[in-house]
């Protein structure tokens, strides 16, 4: 069923493309506007909040544990995206997990090229220590871009002497900027996330970089005494060999890691759950992961 779910949403979403020889600006509104049509559940609430240097979106519902924590990155290349974008995700978590969920901000570039966003995101995790929640009690969730911050931070947190998070939640997570994962050249046809794209992304956040750079992916780093980690991804998307990589270098490194592909998902699928069931699914199985690793 979901197939053809996906079919019928990609085929609407095609007579929406992007504006041509739009700037970042112009691309922004176009994401933000086509993402607005979602609808969310009903019930929520939503407290802006000064977490980070760009803030965020703390979401829950009256009865939410509010001891417990599931941060959320956006994804979007780095380039676009936003707390509201990704709403769907965030408030559905809240729901399924009963906990409260922070829609995380970070600032886009090119006018903030890496390693801001990573930075962002490092520090958003620290305002959570702040604020009172145990390490434990936190979970770093994120899809595309978002995942590779959720993960970064993770690793930058032990790094530092920091508590590790409770656990982590990778949805379609965008580690490899080097475009060599097989996946990359096999399943360019996949929609969405397409390798010009990718490389358009690449380019505005890394530049001139190192793609390699811990900097700007944990994809090579010492992936050692990380917190439980659930990946998802879909059979269908550029990103697909990113999650099975690291998957595997997470366990070899010792860290524990669920992975599942979803049978012909797309990429960032978790957007369009509303209307498609493995979206859906995909978030429920994300918020049952969460509830089980965090311990207040």
């Amino acid at each position: 069923m979901s197939k053809q779910q996906l079919a019928a949403i990609l085929e609407i979403s095609a007579q929406f493309p992007p504006p041509e020889n739009a700037g970042p600006a112009e691309m922004r509104a176009w994401f933000e506007a086509i993402n607005a049509q979602t609808p969310i559940p009903d019930g929520i609430m939503v407290e802006r909040v000064a977490a980070g240097p760009a803030g965020g979106d703390l979401i829950r519902y009256d009865s939410a544990d509010d001891k417990r924590l599931i941060i959320y990155f956006h994804g979007g290349g780095f380039f676009f995206g936003s707390s509201r974008s990704h709403r769907v995700v965030a408030a559905n978590l809240a729901r399924l997990s009963g906990l409260t969920v922070l829609a995380a901000d970070y600032r886009l570039a090119p006018e903030h090229p890496a390693p801001t966003a990573h930075d962002d995101a490092f520090a958003v995790y620290q305002w959570a220590l702040d604020r009172g929640y145990t390490a434990s009690a936190i979970a770093l969730t994120g899809d595309s871009a978002g995942g590779n911050l959720a993960l970064a931070t993770a690793v930058r947190a032990r790094d530092a002497g920091l508590p590790r998070p409770g656990a982590l939640v990778l949805m379609s997570p965008a580690l490899d900027f080097t475009g060599e994962s097989e996946s990359y050249r096999t399943i360019a046809d996949a929609p969405l996330l397409t390798p010009q794209l990718m490389a358009l992304f690449t380019n505005v956040y890394v530049g001139k970089g190192d793609p390699r750079s811990p900097l700007v992916t944990p994809f090579d780093s010492d992936l050692s005494r990380l917190p439980p980690t659930l990946i998802h991804v879909g059979s269908w998307e550029l990103l697909r060999d990113d999650s099975i990589t690291m998957a595997k270098r997470l366990r070899d490194a010792g860290s524990p890691a669920e992975l599942k592909v979803w049978d012909g998902m797309c990429h960032s699928w978790q957007l369009f759950a509303p209307m498609l069931d493995d979206g859906m699914a995909s978030i429920e199985e994300a918020a049952g992961f969460t509830r089980i690793h965090l311990s207040a």
